[in-house]
């Protein structure tokens, strides 16, 4: 998917970059504060919320807008943005509230921004990745997520939000764009471990696990708050990223 071409043009503006980002996160900020919001599964992650990391926080890529309110803890929080103009559009929002950032892509900088995933939760920290990636296919999970779980010992934690007030971009991912005033909740799914010796098999096992656990998530929040669900896109299983 290429990027808009009005992000394109803010990368390039300064001034216009700042006031686009400014203006996102006073709009996250309101649709939190004037939001109804509760968390369901909070014995998954009360754990590391208590006694930190290290932990891998998987979300789909159309369910990022108010992941920032879904971590409930004062440990900082690392997430994964695409090397490309709407990459550091979102990480400029997200560092205004609360988050650190690592930039990379499998076509950009993928390598260095795995080596400091790794060091980061190898020091126990925390790291928020989207399984599928930034091009999608919509909730199809690849494999990168579960190599770091494999690589570093850390369960990979499926997370997703719902929202009884949204609206669905026709963006490959279903961008869901939460609304003020509406019953919000965040669902968090049981920990995925992966093996340090784990083989092929073992790795797509996983793979396989991660994605139907963030499914699951996603449905129950879009189930809890009374709207239809977004399904995950059709396509054959060696398509995956």
């Amino acid at each position: 998917m290429r990027t808009p071409a009005f992000i394109k043009g803010l990368s390039r503006n300064a001034v216009a970059r700042g006031a686009a980002t400014w203006a996102i996160r006073q709009c996250i900020r309101a649709v939190h504060a004037t939001g109804r919001w509760r968390t369901v599964g909070t014995e998954h992650v009360q754990p590391y919320w208590t006694n930190g990391g290290p932990a891998i926080v998987c979300f789909w890529h159309g369910r990022l807008m108010m992941l920032p309110y879904a971590w409930q803890s004062t440990q900082p929080f690392h997430m994964l943005h695409s090397a490309h103009a709407d990459g550091q559009l979102i990480a400029a929002v997200v560092r205004g509230l609360g988050m650190k950032s690592l930039f990379g892509s499998s076509r950009k900088g993928g390598s260095e921004a795995f080596r400091r995933m790794v060091s980061v939760v190898k020091q126990g920290g925390v790291v928020g990745i989207t399984p599928e990636g930034p091009h999608g296919p919509r909730m199809r999970a690849g494999i990168g997520a579960v190599t770091l779980a494999r690589l570093t010992g850390a369960p990979l934690l499926p997370v997703a939000f719902g929202c009884s007030q949204r609206k669905l971009l026709r963006t490959w991912d279903r961008l869901a764009l939460a609304l003020p005033f509406g019953e919000g909740v965040f669902v968090w799914g049981a920990p995925i471990t992966v093996a340090r010796d784990a083989d092929d098999a073992a790795i797509e096992q996983a793979r396989v696990r991660l994605e139907q656990g963030l499914n699951a998530v996603t449905f129950e929040a879009d189930r809890l708050t009374g709207q239809t669900l977004v399904e995950p896109a059709d396509v054959p299983m060696e398509a995956h990223p």
